[in-house]
């Protein structure tokens, strides 16, 4: 029973993981150009420091599985900005009063929201070309989050939203 409660709960987290992804990128950049990265040195990403090693360890993993090596001299700088935010509920029930006779009529109607608002991360990750300092790739993630997540839900979750993000990376032109 522990095991399917822990199966339920694992697919469950990765079938909303990824959340919404919007890329952004020059059209005109050779992507084939860059071989090497690294991270802005005083970037602050936002997250709490557990957080940004999880997510720092992933992508690693993530853009050295794609051929980029990590360098002292990169060809582009990775920096990462997040906040989170609750989310409006968008259900609500409408409650109307109205009445009609002889071409008049009139109505009063109210929204009230149901349930709770969400708390929601955004994730923007900039690529810069260390050589022209101009920005050439970005990718912002839009999920939901669990700020009482067990360390490995959030490492999970973090993973989800870094193979989403870079399923399209780099862009085929």
């Amino acid at each position: 029973m522990k095991k399917l409660f822990c199966l339920i709960a694992v697919l469950a987290l990765f079938s909303c993981a990824g959340g919404r992804v919007t890329y952004d990128y020059d059209k005109a950049t050779d992507f084939s150009n860059y071989s090497t990265y690294n991270y802005f040195d005083d970037m602050e990403t936002g997250l709490s420091q557990l957080d940004e090693r999880r997510l720092l360890k992933i992508l690693d993993s993530t853009l050295q599985a794609k051929g980029f090596l990590l360098s002292e001299e990169p060809d582009f700088l990775v920096n990462i900005i997040s906040s989170e935010y609750r989310k409006a509920p968008s259900n609500t029930v409408g409650v109307g009063v109205g009445g009609t006779g002889r071409n008049v009529g009139g109505g009063i109607s109210v929204g009230v929201p149901l349930g709770s608002s969400a708390l929601e991360r955004r994730i923007q990750f900039d690529f810069v070309d260390f050589q022209k300092n101009t920005l050439f790739w970005q990718a912002v993630s839009e999920s939901g989050y669990n700020d009482e997540a067990s360390p490995y839900e959030r490492e999970e979750k973090l993973r989800a939203i870094v193979n989403k993000v870079f399923s399209k990376f780099p862009p085929k032109n």
